[in-house]
């Protein structure tokens, strides 16, 4: 009991410490997001992908990285793109470019994992986007989405027009970019919480030995191109069970990279967050189980698909990446960069939050963007994490 006690505490110390060292990329993150997403006029680009050609798609992914990484909004966007006419291919291309291309993403991956990691998911998330919008060229299914269009509720009207210029030197867009900063992190905080809380407990509590055997780390009578498939099509159903969405899974990333997991396993569970059961049940509730379920087929080849592409020709090139990052140096608590860091975008942060107030108080509402989130079973989770955590900082402290 007392041993499980010391784990209990371990867990919590490395669960926070995972967001200790990542604290000051969300706020950077979510502030450049907040940004783009208040300055750069993204109403007129819908026109332009109606069609499943690259121009439309090339539009979406570029919309995509220009979003918030919230995977819940995330969907919400790509359905309202849907309604305005935009190609279900150009709609999928938004939702991975959103989920893994985007600027708190990258800095997250930089941290916990290394710029050969970075470089890596850049690249695999262009390969992704092409291999899916081809197989969605393939295989559209033209009723199923036509009844899709039908079922999509009343729209919810166009992004105003704006001079990016007149805003970025007006307080009413600075205002507004406080309103999309907050917002960013009303709609991802329970994920984050999850994730790092789960990367924390696994990091400490699952033994090396269970990864080893899940991802065949230690056969030697497997040839190495089985093991890399067999990496690559388990990860998206390791990356489903933790119920994860794109920003939070990245630290349990690092704890499968420290464990010996190949790296087509790796890039395959980091691809993977918009294909947990929450996301999926979300995407059945908009367009119906017969398209959610298409659209979860689609990822899943997809992803297995790029991870080996990935895999292939890193090794071709023989730069497969090798993070030399380890859990315990990630997680230190200590007056480095990140203590300092940290301290600097607090400061921001509560810039930002008076922004927020200022925008709320001028037009009385915080107009959140409406969307779908995990429903009861994801606020309970939450709340269990919260208690988990708070009675994990008592046993280590």
């Amino acid at each position: 009991m007392e041993n499980f006690l010391e784990l209990y505490g371990e867990s919590t110390k490395t669960a926070l410490g995972f967001f200790w060292k990542s604290g000051w990329a969300f706020i950077l993150g979510y502030f450049v997001s907040g940004m783009i997403q208040a300055f750069v006029p993204k109403g007129k680009m819908t026109k332009y992908m109606g069609d499943a050609d690259f121009k439309s798609i090339s539009l979406s992914t570029l919309f995509g990285s220009a979003s918030s990484s919230c995977s819940f909004a995330a969907l919400a966007a790509a359905r309202s793109l849907v309604k305005k006419g935009a190609h279900f291919v150009a709609a999928v291309a938004f939702m991975f470019a959103s989920t893994n291309l985007v600027i708190e993403l990258g800095i997250l991956i930089m941290i916990f994992l290394g710029w050969q990691f970075l470089a890596a998911e850049i690249i695999g998330g262009l390969i992704l986007i092409a291999i899916s919008s081809v197989l969605i060229k393939l295989t559209y299914p033209k009723k199923w989405i036509k009844q899709t269009r039908e079922k999509l509720e009343k729209d919810d009207g166009e992004e105003e027009d704006f001079n990016w210029k007149e805003r970025i030197t007006s307080k009413k867009g600075w205002h507004l970019v406080g309103q999309k900063f907050v917002n960013d992190w009303k709609m991802a905080w329970e994920d984050i919480l999850i994730g790092f809380t789960i990367a924390g407990f696994v990091a400490v509590m699952v033994p090396a030995d269970f990864w080893s055997a899940l991802f065949l780390a230690d056969a030697t009578n497997i040839p190495s191109w089985l093991v890399t498939l067999e990496n690559a099509v388990i990860a998206p159903f390791v990356a489903g069970a933790t119920f994860i969405g794109s920003m939070g899974n990245i630290p349990l990333a690092t704890v499968l990279n420290e464990n010996g997991v190949m790296f087509a396993g790796i890039m395959g569970f980091i691809y993977s967050d918009l294909m947990v059961p929450p996301l999926v049940h979300i995407n059945a509730k908009y367009y119906g189980w017969k398209v959610a379920l298409y659209i979860a087929g689609i990822m899943f080849v997809s992803i297995v698909a790029t991870a080996l592409i990935l895999n292939s020709a890193f090794s071709f090139f023989g730069i497969i990446p090798e993070s030399a990052k380890v859990v315990q140096e990630v997680t230190q608590f200590k007056i480095d960069y990140t203590f300092w860091m940290n301290i600097a975008f607090t400061m921001v942060t509560g810039w930002l939050i008076y922004l927020y107030r200022q925008h709320k108080k001028e037009h009385g509402t915080d107009m959140d963007m409406e969307m779908e989130g995990g429903g009861k079973i994801k606020k309970t989770a939450v709340t269990v994490f919260i208690l988990i955590n708070v009675v994990g900082i008592f046993l280590f402290t």
